[in-house]
């Protein structure tokens, strides 16, 4: 069985979690909650029966490279062009530009739906996105006209091209240079590497962004400009640029992870967008949108993986279950699997929570609530990339060790979805950068107030819960109360430390943080889905649907939120190894 999106779980998510049809309301445009719901079952039946049935050909098919070009796999570019005739790849960008300025918050759930059908093919429709949103925001009117129409269509596609041999997270060291022709463009010389999509068939043209540095520019990250280079020029002739090589990688193989050459023939030519030194500033334009874009990846993924086990535990019949009446049962009723089972479903519903309301915060910075939605989406972002793709390879994990041997092969596909997933905490800021981002950038926010506004949002919740009273929920409103507890004081130890300039008591539990956070968070969700069932049974509903919220909120509280407790002691007293010169690694 492929991939099959849960429209049904993530339409609910998206209203009773992350607010759909407030953000609605407020979007300026015409739709109703049965119209989201139409574009998403949508959405969910091409990601189930074009995109899903190309990833385990994809995978053993790749990307190769012959002669300057790469041939991506048969069928992807006839799916490629079926995505872009639907008018998906335009689903956030603005109408002005042709694109369908659908807020957020349902991007983040069509984003999510193309990942977990097909992680590989969805990669390159999200590079495209953080391309439009980068030129969109900066780019001369020229280059708007030029090339940003064609981008939302998806006729072409774009990359971005920032890493270096010698410069990865640190992009000080950036080589690439630029140099002005005169006229207004510029000479490009430099290579690039793991340039996701940097070369491939689906489409005629590609827009690179490359970030490089201009003679005499600043020394580093300040001196870094942002340049368009297309691969094929305005005047249809090819542009000074090819890919050198196609990375062999652990996995998703069928999307092309391209070493980048430019201006092997004396320079390629490019075009400055915004404004010389000011490249980094382009690109943290898209980066809140980016980095949630890959936690979603983490989301799919794990929806994937989970999916996949459930059916395989279902069929795979080993010993006898207590108290079965059949000799041999399914493992799905063996109790370790049913907690293996419930773990990965949890935690990707959790993911999914806090993913969808971080696209509903950047929906809110359009409106009334501004800087302050603004500040609560900069806060979300690194939790929602870090733990959505920890998780993504937890689960995936989870899903190889339910299949048994079976998922040691790479018949079951199970293998497939741990190696794709293995990438996601590694690009587009590693976790552990994020981890940083969030305790050294991000808690300091208004001084401390935006986080203290959300701890208080998820105190809300577990509120709600004491009130509630549906037996389902078992010890779920302590549990989350304590939780808050654990973050709320190791919160106040963290900025106690940064605002007395200790960073060296801070950095050190910043991923435990992080973690404490997602889980805190994570739990809070699927808090909120469970009451908003609870209120549904209580209404007289009878779907099946609203007591397994209640049963996954109280599985994920009793059974994944204690470790809340030993992450606070990690943050509070663990990070002694930092000076403690008995645990320097040897020379």
């Amino acid at each position: 069985m492929t991939y099959r999106p849960p429209v049904e779980e993530m339409t609910f998510a998206l209203r009773h979690v992350a607010g759909l049809d407030a953000v609605l309301a407020g979007s300026g445009t015409d739709l109703a909650p049965e119209d989201a719901a139409a574009i998403l079952e949508e959405a969910g039946r091409f990601a189930g029966q074009v995109i899903a049935p190309l990833n385990r050909a994809g995978d053993r098919h790749g990307t190769p490279l012959a002669d300057g070009a790469v041939t991506t796999p048969p069928g992807w570019r006839d799916a490629y062009h079926a995505f872009v005739a639907g008018g998906w790849n335009g689903v956030l960008a603005a109408p002005d530009h042709g694109g369908q300025g659908l807020p957020h918050l349902l991007a983040a759930a069509c984003t999510e739906m193309w990942n977990g059908a097909n992680l590989a093919f969805g990669l390159c429709p999200l590079l495209t996105a953080g391309g439009i949103e980068a030129l969109a925001a900066h780019g001369s009117d020229d280059l708007k006209a030029r090339y940003l129409e064609k981008l939302v269509t998806g006729e072409w596609t774009a990359t971005m091209n920032l890493t270096e041999p010698q410069a990865g997270s640190d992009l000080s060291g950036l080589r690439t240079r630029a140099e002005p022709n005169g006229d207004g463009s510029y000479r490009i010389t430099g290579a690039k590497i793991y340039i996701t999509y940097g070369e491939h068939d689906l489409a005629d043209n590609i827009c690179h962004l490359v970030l490089a540095r201009l003679k005499d520019a600043p020394a580093g990250t300040r001196g870094i400009s942002l340049f368009l280079v297309p691969k094929v020029l305005p005047d249809g002739t090819r542009n000074d640029l090819r890919c050198s090589g196609i990375e062999h990688k652990l996995g998703i193989h069928a999307s092309p992870t391209c070493s980048m050459a430019f201006g092997d023939g004396g320079g390629a030519t490019g075009w400055l967008i915004g404004e010389e030194n000011r490249g980094l500033a382009c690109m943290f334009t898209m980066m809140n949108s980016a980095r949630l874009n890959v936690g979603l990846q983490g989301v799919g993924v794990a929806e994937a993986a989970t999916q996949k086990a459930l059916n395989y535990a279902r069929e795979r019949r080993q010993g006898r279950a207590p108290g079965a009446a059949e000799p041999v049962s399914a493992i799905a009723a063996h109790a370790d699997v049913q907690r293996m089972l419930l773990t990965m479903k949890a935690y990707t519903a959790a993911a999914r929570g806090i993913c969808y309301l971080t696209a509903q915060a950047l929906d809110a910075a359009h409106g009334a609530e501004g800087r302050v939605a603004h500040d609560r989406a900069s806060l979300l972002t690194p939790v929602a990339k870090a733990f959505s793709t920890d998780i993504a390879n937890e689960v995936t994990s989870l899903g190889v060790q339910i299949h048994g041997g079976m998922g040691f092969v790479e018949e079951t596909g199970a293998a497939q979805l741990m190696r794709d997933a293995r990438i996601l905490g590694i690009y587009e800021g590693t976790n552990g950068i994020q981890a940083i981002d969030l305790v050294t950038r991000k808690l300091p926010l208004n001084g401390g107030a935006t986080v203290g506004a959300q701890i208080a949002a998820i105190r809300r919740v577990a509120d709600g819960l004491l009130k509630d009273g549906h037996p389902g929920f078992g010890h779920a409103a302590p549990r989350l109360r304590e939780g808050i507890g654990h973050l709320d004081r190791a919160t106040g130890f963290l900025l106690k430390a940064l605002g007395s300039n200790r960073p060296q008591e801070a950095l050190p539990g910043a991923t435990p943080y992080l973690r404490l956070f997602g889980l805190v968070q994570g739990a809070a969700c699927l808090a909120q889905a469970g009451l908003a069932s609870s209120a549904a049974l209580k209404a007289g509903e009878t779907d099946p649907a609203h007591a397994a919220r209640i049963a996954l909120a109280r599985f994920f509280a009793e059974n994944l939120l204690p470790a809340a407790s030993g992450l606070e002691q990690a943050i509070l007293t663990g990070g002694g190894f930092a000076d403690d010169p008995a645990f320097a690694l040897a020379g």
